[in-house]
């Protein structure tokens, strides 16, 4: 059982949640056809797989197509478990911020520690890391807004 939850950890147990759902082209198109590659002096987070991303250009996300969804866990999208942990590290997240995981060495150890145990450690760091998230305090007033579309910032 895992008894301390480092930072990474509660960072990489929060986009766990990426194990259900899709996500639509748009949200990641970026890193299909102009993302930086890693290594070219930028600090880029790693490109996705190599032919994983040409199998979504070509099946799913083609440019100036259709915004297609694409399972963020393929197989097993409906399902809660630690297939999303398996595709962060074969460098197949669509997300940025998933992707990035696997540059902190932190991050990339408690995913490599959350995929190697059982699933009951999942759920139970899960848990807790979601217990900590709703603890944050929500802005009001001047210091946040409550955004009319949630990825972008209100004009």
């Amino acid at each position: 059982m895992v008894e301390r939850v480092s930072e990474s950890g509660l960072r990489c147990n929060r986009a766990g949640a990426h194990t259900i759902g899709i996500a639509h082209c748009s949200s990641f198109a970026d890193r299909l056809y102009s993302y930086p590659t890693a290594g070219n002096g930028t600090g880029a987070v790693p490109p996705l797989d190599a032919a994983y991303a040409a199998n979504l250009r070509q099946r799913k996300c083609r440019m100036g197509g259709r915004d297609a969804a694409v399972e963020m866990d393929p197989g097993s999208f409906l399902t809660f478990d630690l297939g999303y942990y398996h595709t962060v590290l074969k460098h197949r997240a669509l997300f940025r911020s998933d992707a990035a995981l696997v540059t902190d060495p932190a991050a990339r150890a408690d995913i490599a520690g959350v995929v190697s145990s059982p699933p009951e450690v999942f759920f139970q760091v899960f848990a807790r890391s979601m217990a900590r998230l709703g603890a944050v305090q929500v802005k009001t007033g001047s210091q946040g807004e409550i955004r009319k579309h949630c990825a972008v910032v209100n004009s």
